[in-house]
């Protein structure tokens, strides 16, 4: 299955679902694969280094250096890689209430980091622009 194209149908089924767990970024130097055992939720090679999304408690353990504090929220529809609006129009929304929105695209979902003091604020804002 290749995920829902259509930016209206996307938009009624976003099913926002908020997860218990923290995460944090953090920058460190090395390859994929050297840090497994950090449990990433993402990894993205950049000139300057590795940047990892890990869970917080996990950071917190390896006394790894971080600067805020995230919850993630997961869109539980399918939605295409080559869908057409959905990052826009997620983004727009929780700017509108001032929320910030890191965004990362999974094969089959999109999740959403934001800072974790907002993360019910987020939750209703995704909520109704589901309706």
């Amino acid at each position: 299955m290749s995920g829902e194209r259509d930016l209206a149908r996307l938009l009624a089924s976003l099913k926002p679902q908020l997860h218990t767990q923290h995460y944090v970024y953090v920058a460190l130097g090395g390859n994929y694969g050297d840090f497994a055992e950090y449990l990433p939720l993402a990894m993205v090679r950049e000139d300057e280094g590795m940047t990892l999304v890990v869970p917080q408690t996990v950071a917190d353990q390896h006394q790894l250096i971080y600067h805020a504090v995230f919850a993630c929220i997961s869109l539980t529809v399918h939605s295409s890689l080559e869908a057409v609006g959905l990052t826009a129009a997620v983004a727009t929304a929780l700017a509108k209430h001032g929320i910030s929105a890191n965004l990362l695209a999974g094969f089959y979902h999109d999740h959403i980091l934001l800072p974790a003091a907002r993360a019910e604020q987020a939750m209703a804002v995704l909520q109704a622009l589901a309706k």
